[in-house]
């Protein structure tokens, strides 16, 4: 239908479409609310982690959607999970400017990648507002989208401080004490910057050639836990020696972690998580039966990162983790299946070469250049960004996607210079 049938249709239409869904949503003044914050965006460095098609653009710290004849601007939010929670609540402030009859704005939303429904629809509107979503979300994956439907460029939508809320299920916020933190499969914890849980057991001698290191809980196993497993690679001229304490760190929360001396090939970390699958099935291992084989992510710092890259389509993987050490042709990234942390640092020589990565990246990836690093530091600096990001893809827990990481006011935002794209 063209864009002139379409503005004569709606001639005449209430321009607000809330009352048609009275009976499944309801519209509620701004209030104070004592609900769980699972996602957020005000806007303040961009756009976040909103796919745009059209004329969208980031104006005074808010998403501005400007008309055109050519195409109808619109943002999309990326998935926001909701496990773990009930009783979600949208709102948003949103201005509308210009706008002529048969001209109007949309917010909707998705679950599971569905069809939007409609949250609003209208073509005047200014300030603040709320929706609570029915049950029907809870527990699933939900997009918002925010489109507009006119012609002049100054025809405008202006839209800020986006908030997803709900009540987490079974506890209080996941913030506040250990006992909040919703759908993770490990024991939760209320700050990852503190050792976790977990005494630590070292074995010096392990893995396919006798010379790695094995870093594990040292109760592995108790109350049925299953251990998510992180294969860490040193940087060259290094050991895991070198990085013990953070190898201990890791493990405590409850990772089994294996390190070995690095090389630019991988293959010595696919092998290490072949012996890792055979330590999980052999009764006389202190690892028997106590891994869990789908969460398993690769990672390492410089010559170590190097050598993820090379084996980062392994399909048993579920992220993978770079430190210090981009690609020397910048096609390290075009092996990478899933979700990517990148860490540089302000003072290190690397730095560049993870840039033109995060350039070439197509998965969805997250990138900090700290601040005060050099490329020595930067697995001690970032080491506590590395452990929320494992908790966050290999123990499930998915409030820190936004806490942690894709928001503009992320917990680690603060440490140096945040970018994230493809979320």
């Amino acid at each position: 239908m063209s864009r002139t049938s379409r503005r004569l249709r709606a001639l005449g239409a209430v321009s607000i479409s809330l009352l048609a869904l009275g009976a499944v949503l309801a519209v509620m003044p701004p209030a104070a609310s004592a609900a769980t914050s699972i996602y957020s965006e005000t806007f303040t460095s961009g756009l976040g982690a909103f796919t745009t098609s059209g004329s969208v653009t980031n104006s005074a710290g808010s998403a501005r959607l400007a008309a055109s004849l050519i195409a109808d601007p619109s943002m999309t939010s990326a998935p926001i999970r909701l496990i773990g929670y009930s009783g979600v609540t949208v709102s948003y402030t949103r201005a509308a400017s210009g706008l002529d009859l048969g001209e109007s704005f949309t917010v909707g939303y998705s679950v599971d990648g569905g069809s939007f429904a409609t949250l609003e629809s209208a073509r005047t509107a200014t300030g603040a507002v709320s929706f609570n979503l029915p049950a029907s979300v809870n527990g699933r994956d939900l997009r918002l989208r925010f489109s507009l439907d006119a012609s002049s460029i100054l025809e405008t939508l202006t839209v800020d401080n986006v908030l997803v809320q709900g009540d987490p299920v079974g506890g209080p916020s996941p913030t506040g004490s250990p006992t909040g933190s919703p759908g993770g499969s490990l024991p939760p914890v209320s700050d990852v910057t503190r050792p976790g849980p977990y005494a630590v057991t070292i074995d010096q001698t392990a893995g396919p050639g006798d010379d790695g290191w094995l870093v594990y809980p040292t109760n592995a196993g108790q109350n049925g836990v299953d251990h998510p497993v992180f294969v860490w690679g040193p940087g060259a001229g290094s050991d895991p020696a070198a990085y013990e304490d953070m190898l201990r760190q890791w493990a405590s929360h409850g990772f089994v972690v294996y390190s070995e001396v690095s090389s630019s090939s991988g293959d010595y970390m696919v092998d290490a998580l072949d012996w890792l699958e055979d330590e999980n099935a052999r009764s006389s291992s202190p690892l028997y039966q106590d891994l869990d084989l789908s969460e398993v992510a690769f990672g390492g710092h410089s010559r170590g990162s190097i050598g993820t890259f090379d084996v980062a389509s392994e399909p048993r993987l579920k992220t993978t983790i770079h430190v210090a050490g981009g690609s020397f042709d910048g096609n390290g990234p075009s092996s990478l299946r899933n979700p990517a942390l990148y860490i540089g640092g302000d003072g290190d020589f690397a730095t560049s070469n993870v840039e033109r990565d995060y350039t070439n990246t197509r998965v969805p990836v997250w990138f900090n250049i700290l601040d005060n690093t050099d490329h020595i530091m930067a697995t001690r600096n970032a080491q506590h960004i590395i452990t929320a990001w494992l908790r966050w893809h290999l123990a499930d827990e998915e409030f820190r996607r936004t806490e942690n990481f894709l928001r503009s006011d992320c917990t680690f935002c603060n440490l140096g210079e945040v970018a994230y794209k493809n979320w």
